[in-house]
């Protein structure tokens, strides 16, 4: 059957779905809430990023970014995104499954590497087809839109990928001519999508990019230095180049919105901002140690990128702790990033405990986690243990505990510290359960793990614990509201399984299985996608879940019957 024919039967089955939530019964329960709670003009939506979905690597045009250097050397699960989920032909199917579930928005971002494939200082050559496809997609979102609801696009500019080129050529984000460079991509962009955009991101998640790729190597384009990366890099200094590259993104990030706000908001009618990860920080324990450390904590891993933004500079924490190493704004600078945003993302997975570890600081020699002065105590489960300042990353793909009060206190402090800006909680989301993705500090990744899942469909699509999570962090969302925080829309992580920077196809965080094995990589809706459906089609949901369940799994056998009987008539017609 073709790809088409497929999606048309999935999207007969979230039909079907829908229906079914419309005239489900009523559940009853402390925790149950619908999207009327929500105020009216709140966004619903999911997302992913190019690199991670698009595939068509070397077509039209594109060339290579960091991150497929990244995935060459056996990381993301020995995956690539050569192909990835092959949304670059599939983006029409896949718009019709957003319209499926009832999204309000899709997230995603723009390939650098694809529109803009030259060297820096040559004439911007922009690929016909690669922004053709683009402006297709774009187009898709508002076409389907005018039949069922407007889908609004939330686009990233920058997700980890720009050029290999820019890295070779001068060093990437550890240049200032990358502020040059990027502002010029983003004016294309702009240019040439910017009718169609209402929100735009520079970049998505700096803090972690900056201190997880240049710090401890975890990603690209893999920097790090001894004794502090997780992962064995060639090149690097963990102790400087973190602090360097986030202030030269900044620094990117200011002149993109200026260029925005001089030459294209007003006639466009779009909004700008930044999109930030933010663990949910709190003391280990109630000591007066702890409650300065965890306060410490937030000024580094959130204050770092934020407070620039709010206040022109950095927290004085960090400028005490770090010292020389930390770049200093210059008036002209502070003026630049100051105000520059018209809203800001969250990226929000778990909680992270923190415990005072004044002794990090009498190294000579640290990197961001030691100048921190606090040690992050990971709980997996019922069990907890503490993890080096130096090493963060070896617990962020298992079955890390639902904790949703630590989103709220989140928001809450961008209400109570930095003025209560216009949020949207951009990721949030959890992976399937696998605790033998853990991989050793010391040694790097433990597993080279299979480019395939580790699950069979359907052992995929009954995805209990992620419903669990997203019902109780959405209500979390809705507890801050009430509590007036001033956050406008909320991002499911992912809209389908995509290719993740450190599990590669492992993870599995998708509201859409997709079948890697089936040549047309066939997607099928998981229960976490019937229940959201059912949410944003006004269902009442609560803690007590069962009859989704009944109707997830009556609704899956009637979609398996369908398929057997098409393939049944196929084959006979060949015949």
């Amino acid at each position: 059957m073709a790809s088409g024919g497929w999606v048309w039967l999935l999207c007969l089955m979230a039909f079907l779905l829908s229906r079914a939530a419309a005239e489900g019964v009523s559940l009853t329960a402390e925790e149950e809430y619908s999207r009327g709670d929500f105020p009216e003009g709140f966004v619903f939506g999911a997302g992913t990023s190019a690199y991670q979905v698009e595939g068509a690597a070397d077509q039209d045009g594109r060339s290579a970014s960091v991150w497929d250097t990244f995935v060459q050397e056996g990381y993301a699960g020995g995956a690539t995104g050569d192909v990835a989920v092959d949304q670059y032909h599939k983006y029409k199917d896949d718009v019709l499954l957003m319209a499926g579930i009832g999204l309000d928005s899709y997230r995603f971002s723009i390939s650098w590497s694809r529109l803009i494939p030259g060297k820096a200082g040559e004439e911007l050559s922009i690929p016909k087809a690669s922004s053709t496809t683009t402006t297709s997609s774009m187009n898709s979102l508002a076409t389907v839109g005018n039949h069922f609801f407007r889908i609004q696009p939330q686009v990233s500019l920058y997700n980890y990928d720009h050029p290999q080129v820019l890295e070779d050529e001068y060093g990437g984000w550890l240049s200032r001519r990358m502020v040059g460079d990027f502002r010029d991509y983003a004016e294309v962009c702009f240019r040439e999508f910017g009718d169609r955009v209402g929100h735009w991101t520079t970049v998505n998640e700096p803090n972690i990019f900056a201190s997880g790729s240049y710090g401890q190597g975890l990603g690209p384009p893999h920097r790090c230095s001894p004794p502090f990366g997780v992962t064995t890099c060639a090149q690097g200094n963990s102790t400087t180049e973190p602090y360097l590259v986030l202030h030269n993104i900044l620094l990117a990030h200011g002149s993109t919105v200026e260029l925005y706000r001089e030459n294209y908001q007003r006639k466009q009618g779009g909004l700008i901002g930044l999109t930030l990860f933010a663990f949910g920080v709190v003391p280990y324990t109630n000591s007066a140690a702890d409650v300065a450390a965890a306060k410490r904590a937030k000024d580094f891993f959130i204050g770092w990128a934020v407070n620039p933004l709010v206040f022109g500079d950095y927290p004085e924490v960090m400028k005490r702790n770090v010292g020389s190493r930390l770049p200093s704004f210059t008036s002209g600078e502070s003026k630049l990033v100051k105000g520059a945003f018209d809203f800001l993302g969250v990226i929000h997975y778990m909680e992270m405990p923190m415990k005072d570890n004044p002794e990090s600081l009498d190294s000579e020699l640290r990197d961001f986690y030691a100048d921190v002065g606090a040690q992050m105590m990971v709980s997996l489960d019922s069990y907890t243990h503490g993890v080096s300042p130096s090493i963060t990353y070896n617990f962020l793909l298992v079955n890390f505990p639902v904790k949703p009060g630590a989103l709220r206190e989140v928001l809450e402090d961008f209400r109570t510290l930095y003025g209560n800006p216009p949020l949207y909680v951009h990721e949030n989301g959890k992976p399937k359960q696998s605790p033998s993705y853990l991989f050793s500090p010391r040694t790097g990744f433990a597993n080279r793990f299979d480019a395939g899942q580790v699950e069979r469909r359907n052992g995929s699509l009954k995805d209990t614990g992620r419903v669990e999570y997203l019902h109780r962090y959405i209500g979390a969302v809705l507890d801050a509201i009430r509590d007036g925080c001033n956050v406008r829309g909320y991002f499911v992580w992912s809209l389908m399984d995509v290719l993740e920077l450190l599990g590669g196809f492992q993870t599995g965080y998708g509201l859409y299985y997709v079948d890697l094995d089936d040549p047309d990589l066939t997607r099928y809706p998981k229960l976490s996608a019937h229940w959201f459906s059912r949410f944003l089609n006004g269902a009442s949901v609560g803690p007590d879940y069962s009859n989704v369940i009944v109707e997830f799994e009556l609704a899956v056998a009637d979609l398996s019957h369908l398929i057997t009987h098409v393939r049944r008539r196929r084959q006979h017609s060949s015949h």
